[in-house]
């Protein structure tokens, strides 16, 4: 097979480029991943370059798979595949900590918190500094850290700028200190520990440059601070960095994601070769001309002319709903109607700009008793009983995590109180030892118990200073599947969860999943397995298993596509976000943040807003979205509501939706009773003719709906129209 067969002319040059510094500027939907894949079969087959000369970066652990799984195709050789240094910033540096770490003084064994654990070390680091965690909250203090992290800002140089600053720039040295004293790292160490371990060892630095001599990165406008000096550190010495990367789908700056890096490559590299990527395989030529009216509005950009061989497609439909739950009325009798036009439920995305405006499109589900499935929602490693058992692990692996064994210490509960655990970290700081060597100690009886300890206590916890000594045996004699059984056992963990109740069964056949995940690698370490659990997201956690409609912010819906695609929320203060409005370069990000929902969509494309909202003052009413006014009219289908309903703002609309048939006579009046399959019976307050459809109002038990009769579900019971209509449903 000739490895250029099938690629467009635009990826061909990419893949075939010679040597040196090029930038790929890929379109949504450009065949990226690829090119990125052909590009290192490339490398191998025709330039002759070893696979562990070649380094590869990602953003997710999925896109790390498949990149894999196509590599492994392109060159027919698994083990030359696995010899190359594929996966995303963190796992990677991971990997350069556990093998060089020792020069900075990292212990290879040190562990790595998630977000929860580096809120419970915040907490504690804002109490040891004398503050108050209700008045400075853990997450707020934390994400202030992670940001100075990124813009690799040491604790000594925090900007005390403001009150809040002042607290973070006394707390951060704690932070760092505790997860220091838990032989811990939070994610955005791994990053700045390498960074560091780069920059001071100059021998170890060159080593890396002259091994891996061709640097591969994808999402290279998603890079922040501290990763774009990583990548400069690893630039090799032939400066073959083949990058890439779309500025226009760059909606990651709340998290430190800096598109200007994009520019800074240009800059670095002045010799760079430009490639654009502009043919797209997944959409159709009207969503790709909708997602270029929403972006060619961005100024400073470099222009990408997206087109495609899938043909026109349909219109794009606009629709205006009442209110919010009208919305979502509207959202499931859309998702009825395309799946009797035979695309799946799963095929369905429902993307909005915040969580908090999933809350209407849920009880919209709940109550129709359709299914859904919610990205960014409790992960299954955020779980309960996921937690314990992985604490469990992580404790067994490292003894001076501190964290995990104060979340398992009582779990199952073994009568240790409050009084008991501050007993045992006064010993353990008396000793200056971690609180898990002293439990192991007690466990040989090498120390004597604290005597504050009642005698049932000290027993209790020389017992599991004792297990917590077996467990890290069995780690070593029967590898990560011996010592998760022993754990599980020995603790009594299965009787703890299953009670009896559905809870408690779903509890325990989580923890049977978690073994199934450990158990499908029998060479897998401990240390490895507890390496891929922290670095999971919520993108690798999502499947097909269930032919239910994703619901999904439009930041969690990068990287993915669906059949059909339904944007809901488009008004002024939802996107663009309030907090963007007099903010140019966060209002620039809003435009993307469309641009990106648009092009997830393949076949067909949604627009929704709502006339009012509960969440708005001033009677709740609402403005459409500016970016509505960029929207070509003929590519839309749809029209307003009528005239009055807009009687409280001034709107210039630069497009006129498409003209559609209007029944020659209302279907149903003023007193009508019909039934709706969610809503439940209702009584018809009015129906107006719109260009488009028939509007009905209708008093239901819970509320006045608003809904157009083509689409909803509405069954006459009673045709006789009352005196009242307003007397309500009965």
């Amino acid at each position: 097979m000739d490895l250029l067969d099938g690629l467009n002319p635009q990826q061909r040059e990419a893949v075939t480029a010679d040597p040196g510094p090029v930038l790929v500027l890929a379109g949504p939907g450009s065949g990226k991943t690829r090119v990125l894949a052909h590009r290192v079969a490339y490398l191998i087959r025709h330039l002759g370059a070893q696979p562990r000369q070649i380094v590869a970066v990602t953003f997710t652990n999925k896109a790390a798979r498949e990149m894999q799984g196509r590599v492994v195709a392109l060159v027919d050789d698994r083990q030359a595949a696995a010899r190359i240094s594929l996966g995303t910033f963190h796992a990677l540096c991971a990997r350069f900590l556990r093998r060089d770490g020792a020069r900075l003084g990292l212990p290879p064994s040190f562990v790595i918190y998630d977000e929860s654990d580096q809120e419970s070390v915040a907490r504690q680091a804002i109490k040891d500094a004398g503050h108050d965690p209700r008045q400075y909250p853990p997450s707020r203090v934390r994400n202030a850290i992670s940001s100075a992290k990124n813009e690799l800002i040491a604790p000594e140089d925090y900007p005390a700028t403001t009150a809040f600053g002042e607290i973070v720039r006394r707390i951060f040295p704690l932070y760092e200190g505790l997860l220091r004293q838990n032989n811990a790292l939070d994610f955005d160490d791994l990053l700045v520990w390498t960074v560091r371990l780069l920059r001071g060892h100059d021998d170890l630095r060159l080593l890396y440059q002259q091994r891996f001599r061709h640097l591969l990165v994808d999402e290279f406008q998603d890079t922040n601070t501290v990763q774009y000096e990583l990548l400069r550190l690893l630039t090799p010495a032939g400066r073959d960095v083949f990058a890439v990367g779309d500025p226009d789908q760059s909606i990651y700056r709340w998290r430190g994601a800096d598109v200007r890096n994009v520019q800074r490559f240009q800059n670095d590299f002045p010799d760079h070769r430009l490639i654009l990527l502009e043919q797209n395989y997944r959409s159709t030529q009207f969503i790709l001309d909708v997602a270029m009216a929403v972006i060619d509005r961005q100024p400073g950009r470099t222009r990408k002319n997206l087109f495609t061989g899938r043909g026109d497609g349909d219109l794009i439909v606009f629709h205006e709903a009442y209110d919010e739950d009208d919305e979502a009325a509207y959202v499931l009798e859309t998702i009825a109607l395309l799946a009797r036009q035979g695309v799946e439920p799963r095929g369905c995305a429902v993307m909005y700009r915040t969580n908090a405006q999933s809350r209407a499109l849920e009880e919209a589900f709940l109550r129709a008793h359709l299914p859904y499935r919610l990205v960014g929602a409790q992960r299954f490693y955020g779980r309960r009983e996921i937690k314990d058992l992985i604490a469990y692990l992580r404790l067994v692996h490292n003894p001076a995590d501190e964290v995990s064994l104060l979340r398992i210490l009582n779990t199952p509960p073994r009568g240790l109180g409050a009084k008991t655990v501050e007993t045992l970290l006064a010993e353990a700081r008396r000793r200056q030892v971690p609180l898990g060597v002293l439990l192991l100690g007690l466990g040989r009886g090498a120390v004597p118990a604290p005597a504050d300890l009642s005698a049932r206590a000290a027993a209790a916890v020389a017992h599991f200073g004792a297990s917590l000594e077996t467990w890290r045996a069995a780690a070593q004699a029967a590898g990560l599947i011996g010592v998760f059984d022993r754990i599980v056992q020995d603790t009594g963990y299965r009787a703890f969860l299953d009670d009896g109740s559905d809870e408690g069964l779903d509890r325990w056949e989580n923890v049977l999943e978690l073994r199934g995940l450990a158990a499908e690698d029998p060479e897998l370490s401990l240390a490895a397995f507890l390496e891929q659990v922290a670095l999971v997201s919520d993108q690798d956690t999502l499947t097909d298993d269930v032919n239910a409609p994703v619901l999904l912010t439009l930041h969690a819906a990068k990287g993915l596509e669906f059949p059909a695609v339904l944007i809901v929320g488009l008004d002024e203060g939802l996107l663009p976000h309030y907090r963007s409005l007099d903010d140019s370069e966060a209002m620039a990000e809003e435009r993307r943040l469309l641009y990106v929902g648009v092009t997830r969509a393949q076949d067909r494309l949604f627009l929704v807003r709502a006339f009012r909202r509960h969440s708005f003052g001033s009677g709740g009413m609402t403005e459409p979205s500016r970016f509505l006014d960029d929207l070509p009219a003929d590519r839309l289908e749809g029209a307003p509501w009528p005239t009055r309903a807009h009687a409280a703002y001034d709107r210039q609309t630069r497009w006129e939706p498409a003209a559609a048939a209007v029944p020659p006579a209302p279907r149903f009046r003023a007193g009508m009773r019909v039934a709706h399959a969610a809503f439940g019976e209702g009584v018809v307050l009015e129906s107006l003719l719109d260009r488009e459809d028939e509007i009905v109002s209708i008093q239901f038990a819970g509320g006045v709906k608003r809904l157009a009769a083509s689409l909803a579900p509405l069954d006459v019971i009673d045709d006789q129209a009352s005196l009242d209509p307003r007397r309500g449903a009965a």
